[in-house]
């Protein structure tokens, strides 16, 4: 490893503090052959803080699924009638006078095509989005019935599996997280625990639970802190994970190694649609692919994992073999994370 190259790391988090935008970040960086390995801090955050990786937790989902795919469990093709009742989820999903609620497939649920509005982001019939309620300091608390009667009051974007057609919407990872407590007959904190922390010998990652737990700090959203810890404890799998840099990293590398589920399933997750600028999502899987035309003097090479409105990330760069984990800690700048990860990757 060479001193150059650690500096020039280090250098570029340093440079991306910002008293309005970042106050604290971490990153981890290691290459696929582990010949590489770095890890580097700035301002109020150190490399062994913990974070919320908000909806890099849907990862985590996906990986579990995934096994219980690998071990005969259940079927992508399954639908959500195959484990859900009807009364449970009758009406989140009314196209053009037809309910196609039970109809709908754990495959489409992990690629966001599904057509289900998301009740975190999308607007009810009747009040504000919940997102705009918890950015304004509002904490409240949520279970996955709460959930589904919200997304009853809200219009479905299109018939599930429509070609071409895709909305991020995290009522399907709450709904996933439903199948898998019906599969494995445990809470899904629980089951990830078995399934994924433990295997793993993850220490400090686990589904934040407890609003008196202080370990990860409050996410910032412009200048000031969100004190929202009843709503942390409510998005489950779908953005509920509390973990590390150097932790993320080892779930981030045993999910491309074949830890979890068979690596020939990689390709299957790999049929990409588009959900919003410049990101793309396959079958639980996120893309970060910035066009040419936005890096004209050097290409940016693209990403796959997951990142998460707090601000952290968990990518691949497959052209570099390079891993990359961490948070900027920041919910109002989406691009932030972005724009650290082209400015990491190009020191390669």
């Amino acid at each position: 490893m060479s001193y150059q190259l650690t500096s020039q790391l280090q250098n570029i988090l340093d440079k991306s503090l910002h008293p309005q935008k970042i106050p604290g970040l971490v990153v981890k960086i290691e290459s696929g052959d582990g010949s590489f390995s770095w890890q580097g801090s700035a301002g109020n955050l150190d490399t062994g803080s913990f974070y919320f990786i908000a909806s890099t937790s849907k990862l985590y989902i996906t990986a579990l699924i995934l096994q219980l795919r690998q071990e005969g469990k259940l079927d992508l093709e399954d639908t959500l009638a195959d484990y859900l009742s009807s009364d449970l989820i009758a009406g989140i999903h009314v196209f053009k006078g037809v309910d196609y609620s039970d109809s709908i497939t754990i495959k489409q649920l992990l690629a966001h095509t599904s057509g289900v509005p998301d009740y975190f982001e999308d607007k009810p019939a009747k009040g504000d989005k919940l997102i705009n309620t918890l950015l304004k300091g509002e904490d409240e608390y949520w279970g996955f019935e709460d959930v589904i009667d919200r997304v009853r009051t809200m219009k479905p974007f299109f018939k599930p599996g429509t070609p071409g057609k895709a909305h991020y919407s995290d009522t399907n990872f709450q709904l996933l997280d439903q199948v898998i407590e019906t599969i494995t007959g445990e809470k899904i904190a629980r089951a990830l625990q078995e399934y994924i922390f433990h295997p793993l010998k993850l220490k400090n990652t686990y589904l934040y639970q407890d609003i008196q737990d202080t370990n990860p700090p409050e996410i910032y959203y412009k200048q000031g802190k969100l004190h929202i810890p009843r709503a942390m404890t409510s998005f489950r799998g779908d953005g509920g994970i509390v973990s590390t840099a150097s932790e993320s990293m080892i779930f981030l590398k045993a999910f491309f190694n074949g830890t979890f589920f068979p690596v020939d399933y990689l390709e299957d997750l790999k049929k990409w649609n588009k959900i919003f600028f410049p990101l793309q999502y396959g079958v639980g899987l996120m893309r970060f692919k910035l066009p040419r035309i936005f890096s004209p003097l050097k290409a940016v090479p693209e990403f796959w994992g997951h990142s998460g409105l707090s601000g952290a990330f968990s990518y691949y760069c497959p052209v570099k073999d390079l891993y990359f984990t961490g948070t900027v800690n920041q919910a109002a700048y989406p691009n932030l994370s972005y724009k650290l990860l082209i400015k990491l990757v190009n020191s390669f």
